[in-house]
């Protein structure tokens, strides 16, 4: 859980007990006024975002890897980097997402909608069609993944976490009985977002035509960054509106909340979520507003 001034991870070792570990926030946006701006608080926040929760993975993992007793022999990357060995992986595991995202979600669409560019001459429409094919390959991936025994145990976490901070928000006590009631589905959820990237991609993209596949890569490259920042202020938008406008716009990133991203938690995983929720609260409840 992130709060207004501290991370925290909460892990539920292999013997029961919870381990909490804490960090101080100093994100980018605390440090320098400029990453706070709209449109730019969006791209340094999905950055921040994919270090937090790869971070929050590897720590999580190493409690069972103490249980395996794969601890004891050295990585390659422990082996060179010493204690610098965990930010080493964390940056590579980072790096390594965002060139497999890039390359399922960006050029494969994009290569596969050429093969329509002799029957539809509307660079309007080959746009769409990519779009198109891009939430399909979204959706065929998300809901693949979802199958695993592991990613829906973390998908069952993610429950956990969207009930927890809706109790939260609904100002009720924090038990796991008061939690329990709550939907798992929550609009500031980051596969709204996603999805939200996806369909302002179609539109910022028709703007640039269909040159052949190179300028197309270059193109989504360099704009990623644009598509990511106002996907960001739309979704926040959305989620601080209780209209009727905001909730047709956030149906969709719901629907694949409830069809992969999201599943109902057990009451431990909720004490785990709870736990991690109250490490990181302040007195001001202000200060974690949106």
């Amino acid at each position: 859980m992130r709060g207004p001034k501290d991370i925290a991870i909460a892990v539920r070792k292999p013997d029961g007990e919870i381990e909490i570990k804490m960090e101080k926030l100093n994100t980018l946006g605390m440090r320098y006024k400029i990453f706070k701006l709209p449109f730019i608080r969006g791209i340094v926040g999905l950055v921040e975002a994919l270090m937090f929760g790869t971070r929050a993975l590897m720590y999580s993992a190493e409690f069972y890897e103490e249980e395996e007793e794969t601890s004891s022999k050295e990585s390659f990357t422990q082996k060179i980097f010493k204690d610098k060995a965990g930010d080493i992986e964390m940056v590579f595991a980072v790096i390594s997402s965002i060139i497999l995202a890039v390359g399922i979600f960006m050029i494969l669409p994009t290569l596969l909608t050429n093969f329509f560019k002799g029957r539809i001459n509307s660079s309007i429409g080959l746009n769409l069609i990519e779009g198109l094919v891009r939430i399909i390959i979204f959706l065929i991936y998300i809901i693949g993944v979802s199958k695993l025994d592991d990613i829906r145990r973390v998908f069952e976490y993610h429950g956990a976490e969207h009930k927890t901070i809706h109790c939260y928000e609904n100002e009720e006590e924090l038990t796991v009985e008061n939690v329990k009631k709550h939907p798992i589905l929550h609009p500031r959820c980051g596969t709204s977002f996603l999805f939200m990237v996806m369909i302002i991609s179609i539109l910022v993209l028709s703007f640039f035509g269909w040159p052949n596949p190179l300028q197309r890569f270059v193109v989504r490259i360099l704009m990623f960054p644009v598509i990511a920042g106002i996907s960001y202020e739309i979704n926040r938008l959305i989620g601080k509106s209780s209209s009727k406008l905001a909730y047709l716009l956030s149906y969709p990133g719901l629907m694949i909340q409830k069809l992969a991203t999201v599943k109902e938690p057990d009451g431990e995983q909720i004490q785990v979520a709870i736990e991690s929720l109250k490490a990181v609260l302040t007195d001001n409840k202000d200060e974690d507003k949106w």
